[in-house]
């Protein structure tokens, strides 16, 4: 039987009220609107079965605004409404994030709560759990920050409330990060050695380096400037999807688990990370399963305690554990960051890691200073007075856009930038419990910064959990499952120019 396709054409109306997307402001610019208003419509393709009838089915609809399907012979189907999802939007080039607005059904709350729920009645149900879902829950140093600061608690008290939370929710493991964010490092940094490199012989599209680990920029970069950017952009994958290689395949191998028997959930500090969560790159066709299930974050997180009734001060305090080697083994630490940006110190980590495998400077002091806004810092390693590496950190859209336009005039003169879409960096996501009404966002995400130079810092390449993971699991730092697990790509996505993307 012959497939066709046919566009329904689905518009949404945005709610009478005054609410700002949390999503990042690299996706909310004029050609990549935020929202679907009554002036716009949402179209997504829908596979259907051509009907064998000559004229077609009627579509009847109910008082209740039901609609069935009307055959030849009288008899009526109930007709399903058309759910978009957040891979839709990103395989479509208009609306990117207007999943906010509609229903988007594996990155909600409510559908962690289900799975959870689901979890605790089989519990009760039965003691053989052989069939329960494991449920992972990784938790970001970001996020946990953003609790901390709105529920007064100290880094490590929330780190552990939050532990505790998920724990007595259903989970079965939550787990600190820092491996993944150690990984994200030193893989970026190999990455950013091998184009210097390979820039130095006269390979093209090698420099600047730009960071991948923002997925609103990511996404921007593919929608809007596609093949010209995307050579530049690291091909590392981002910790949270690096922590879905480490929760979806080591962490299930060694538990005696299938990747697909493993729920693992992220809690991140924006909106942007359920998008990265969504890619098809990050999904296993031939098992059908996603690195990361469902990305919450801590304004959900504040929402979930507030319908639930549940109060911080009572949750048990509970310790979030981490991988160690390849056996599941775990060990109790401090919640750690690292030097640098509050996004995870991309340019200061990987730029003294340059100057050591590139120059042989073990001990070099470089400060990374503001230019013309806070936002947009620059910082130059020399030596006997020549310049060998200068880098950068641009937040925010305002200074994304000047840096592309540098690219494209051929006046770039970085060797690698930090990019993150947020003002601030990701202290200051979209996802993250907004202030008071008597603090502006700046100044809150400057308060959480305080707090995050504060914490312990941890050294990727002293990090022996890394390396003995790279020796017994990976076999190895350059080996194809190594690339496989910490690697990926990114697509060019071409507009489509249709007459309901023309401003009339």
């Amino acid at each position: 039987m012959k497939k066709t396709f046919q566009r329904k054409v689905i518009v949404f109306h945005r709610p009478h009220i005054n609410m700002t997307s949390r999503f990042s402001g690299a996706l909310q610019i004029t050609n990549l609107d935020d929202f679907i208003t009554p002036s716009q419509e949402c179209i997504k393709p829908i596979e259907i079965q051509k009907s064998k009838s000559k004229t077609g089915a009627k579509i009847k609809i109910e008082e209740d605004g039901t609609p069935f399907a009307l055959n030849e012979a009288g008899q009526s189907e109930k007709l399903q409404k058309v759910e978009i999802t957040l891979a839709d939007c990103l395989a479509c080039s208009g609306c990117i994030t207007s999943a906010e607005s509609v229903l988007v059904t594996q990155q909600s709350q409510e559908e962690l709560m289900r799975v959870f729920k689901e979890k605790v009645s089989r519990r009760h149900q039965s003691k053989d759990d052989a069939r329960s879902t494991f449920i992972v829950v990784s938790l970001s140093v970001q996020a946990v920050l953003s609790i901390a600061k709105h529920y007064s608690l100290n880094p490590e008290q929330a780190l552990n409330k939050l532990a505790g939370y998920f724990y007595q929710l259903g989970a079965d493991i939550v787990l600190d990060m820092t491996v993944a964010d150690d990984f994200a490092l030193l893989e970026s940094a190999k990455e950013f050695i091998e184009r210097y490199k390979a820039a130095k012989e006269g390979a093209k599209n090698q420099l600047p380096m730009l960071s991948s680990s923002c997925p609103g920029w990511v996404c921007y970069a593919e929608k809007t400037h596609g093949n010209f950017i995307l050579p530049y952009i690291s091909v590392t994958k981002s910790p949270q999807q690096i922590m879905g290689s480490l929760v979806k395949y080591h962490l299930a191998e060694t538990m005696d688990l299938l990747p697909e028997q493993v729920y693992h959930v992220t809690v991140m500090p924006c909106y942007d990370k359920k998008l990265e969560a969504s890619r098809e790159d990050f999904y296993n066709y031939e098992r059908k399963f996603r690195d990361v299930d469902c990305v919450i974050t801590p304004i959900e997180i504040e929402q979930m305690l507030s319908e639930y009734n549940v109060s911080i001060n009572e949750i048990r305090e509970r310790e979030a554990e981490k991988l160690f080697e390849s056996q599941m083994e775990y060990f109790k630490t401090n919640l750690l960051g690292h030097s640098g940006s509050g996004s995870g110190g991309y340019a200061e980590f990987i730029l003294h890691y340059a100057a050591k495998h590139l120059f042989d400077e073990t001990d070099i002091t470089v400060e990374f200073k503001n230019l013309r806004n806070p936002d947009f810092q620059e910082a130059v390693f020399q030596k006997d007075g020549c310049t060998l590496l200068t880098f950068a950190i641009a937040n925010g859209f305002r200074n994304i856009q000047n840096l592309v336009q540098k690219l494209k005039r051929g006046k770039c003169s970085y060797d690698y930038v930090e990019v993150m879409a947020c003002p601030c960096g990701c202290l200051n996501g979209g996802a993250q419990i907004r202030p008071s009404s008597n603090i502006q966002p700046r100044e809150l995400a400057l308060q959480l910064e305080s707090i995050y130079r504060e914490l312990p810092r941890s050294n990727p390449e002293q990090n022996t959990v890394v390396q003995n993971l790279y020796r017994d699991w990976l076999g190895g730092e350059c080996t194809d499952k190594a690339l496989s697990y910490f690697h990926t790509q990114y697509h060019e996505i071409k507009k489509s120019d249709t007459a309901l993307a023309i401003k009339w």
